[in-house]
């Protein structure tokens, strides 16, 4: 079974930095192109960062491209997002989620992605 497990949010400033962590369960991660996603209240889920498997290609959504860095350990199954000059508007609950292996998408459709973490808030405010 598939479970994705979210942590490192939290409430930080205006320009601070904050990493998010996503555990994959053994045996459920490699071969897979991993994403984050987030949600703010009242807003659809929108793209955020995705990263193929072995991490030889990124793709992020222009708000956070050169702010937001997406990483992957593939022996510790467990995707990463580093998140540097964190503005208000990034306030959101952040998912991560796993591609499935033959989309016929774009890495930045959510119909492509078929399994999601819970979610961690992360919330930028001063």
């Amino acid at each position: 079974q598939v479970q994705l497990v979210e942590s490192g949010g939290g409430l930080v400033q205006p320009g601070d930095s904050l990493g998010l962590s996503c555990a994959a369960s053994a045996g459920t991660f490699n071969s897979y192109t991993m994403g984050w996603f987030r949600q703010a209240p009242g807003k659809e889920r929108e793209f955020v960062a995705a990263i193929s498997w072995r991490g030889s290609t990124t793709n992020y959504a222009d708000s956070v491209k050169g702010r937001f860095t997406i990483s992957r350990d593939d022996v510790k199954n467990t995707v990463y997002l580093l998140m540097n000059t964190l503005k208000p508007e990034d306030t959101a609950v952040y998912y991560c989620a796993r591609r499935v292996l033959r989309p016929g998408t774009s890495y930045s459709s959510i119909t492509g992605y078929n399994y999601w973490g819970q979610g961690t808030q992360v919330t930028v405010s001063s």
